[in-house]
């Protein structure tokens, strides 16, 4: 449940301050009369991520046998990709409102008004549709490695509406730079889980071999199959008996996290300096 809490409310949050940020330049600007046009954006991009579901499972749904296992180490793979993309660049955005406020000035000052239009529809149709297709890769590497729970996934779409209505429309005294440093860290354990599930799913093909598997086994001790165990399956990528390239795999996978965070944070340092 939380794995899916945490994939939906990330990806929601980051359109929704999308969303929140242009509506709000919108009024302080007096250009009320492009919010129709953000709101077409809006369905646009959400009836674009349906369909863009829609055909993902049914292309999924045409594997069977080794090269059903073989797409599905490929799809965590992918999103342990997406997610990490999403987490560094997260990292990196220190100034996101102004950056989006920048684009939709552009758009306002320099185009006539049909192209300010466009270009407005399109800051919100590609936010939309990138978050809505990132989550449906994540959510279904998410079934593969431990099921996905509607709930969880609905409660956080629900959580990042609010959080990012009340930011931008109201309060606005949610530390989101907190929020999001925590929600990182959870999401880079989440993706390690998904790159040792992707190369497990390689080894069950007989793709690549595990070197020594089982490496241990500590399932007399804690189950990956029990309550606790399927908890940290589902969201940190637990096994009670991993081969030896699935811990180099999650071990260089966190590794490259650290280096690149250090020399994100390293790089910020000297701009500042």
């Amino acid at each position: 449940m939380i794995d899916s809490f945490l994939i939906t409310s990330r990806e929601t949050l980051e359109a929704s301050l999308v969303v929140g940020i242009v509506l709000a330049y919108l009024n302080k600007t007096n250009n009320q009369n492009y919010r129709k046009t953000v709101y077409y954006g809006i369905i646009a991009g959400i009836i674009a991520s349906i369909i863009a579901a829609f055909f993902f499972t049914i292309f999924s749904g045409g594997f069977e046998g080794k090269a059903e296992t073989i797409f599905e180490g490929i799809t965590m793979l992918i999103g342990a990709f997406l997610l990490t993309t999403m987490i560094l660049w997260m990292i990196q955005q220190r100034h996101i409102a102004k950056e989006i406020e920048g684009k939709v000035e552009k758009h306002l000052i320099n185009s006539q008004p049909l192209f300010s239009h466009v270009g407005i529809f399109m800051i919100i149709f590609v936010a939309i549709i990138r978050e809505g297709i990132e989550t449906v890769i994540f959510l279904n590497a998410i079934n593969y490695a431990s099921g996905i729970n509607f709930i969880g996934g609905s409660l956080g779409i629900l959580a990042a509406i609010v959080v990012g209505y009340l930011f931008f429309i109201s309060t606005k005294k949610i530390n989101l730079k907190r929020m999001f440093n925590v929600s990182s860290i959870l999401l880079i354990l989440f993706a390690a889980g998904l790159v040792a599930h992707g190369i497990h799913e390689f080894e069950e093909a007989g793709v690549v071999s595990g070197i020594v598997s089982p490496l241990f086994d500590i399932n007399h001790i804690l189950d990956e199959n029990s309550i606790v165990g399927s908890f940290l399956k589902g969201l940190f990528g637990y096994n009670g008996n991993p081969s030896l390239l699935e811990v180099i795999a999650y071990a260089s996978y966190l590794g490259l996290i650290f280096y690149l965070y250090r020399k994100i944070e390293n790089s910020k340092l000297k701009v500042g300096a």
